[in-house]
């Protein structure tokens, strides 16, 4: 099966063989997650152009590594959200390593689609998740944080 034949979904947590910068490149998702195991999980990514961004958020339980497959995105990160200690602009083919308990975001700055991959460990999002856009990722999280209280 070649990329383009492929079905973005989670393919978790059977064996799986993947060209993660073509499946990146196909996704049109703002998140879709691809492989979800027992430790880890990989997203693909679609940031809208001209400011699209994660938002600065912190990850407690988390470590996160992205990888930019396509667009020009600005990373910001840093242990206190007052004094963050990365701002650099990032091109393809160049990684962000996020270490638990970091803030960061991501931001677009180009006017074209940014294309990364994200892997989590452990597993961040449920088996499965698909958000078409941003809003949608935040209403969904929301709702999840809702259910454990």
């Amino acid at each position: 099966m070649t990329n383009n034949e492929m079905k973005l979904k989670d393919y978790g947590p059977h064996p799986f063989a993947v060209d993660l910068n073509q499946a990146a490149i196909k996704n049109v998702n703002y998140r879709t997650t691809l492989w979800t195991g027992d430790h880890f999980q990989v997203t693909l990514m679609a940031i809208p152009p001209n400011g699209g961004d994660i938002g600065m958020e912190i990850h407690h339980g988390n470590d996160q590594f992205i990888y930019l497959v396509e667009g020009v995105g600005h990373v910001q990160m840093g242990k206190d959200r007052e004094k963050l200690t990365i701002d650099k602009d990032i091109t393809p083919g160049e990684a962000i390593i996020i270490p638990d308990n970091t803030w960061h975001n991501v931001i677009n700055v180009g006017d074209q689609v940014m294309k990364c991959y994200s892997i989590y460990s452990p597993v961040k999002h449920e088996h499965g998740v698909t958000e078409s856009t941003k809003e949608e990722a935040i209403i969904q999280e929301g709702e999840l944080e809702g259910s454990n209280e």
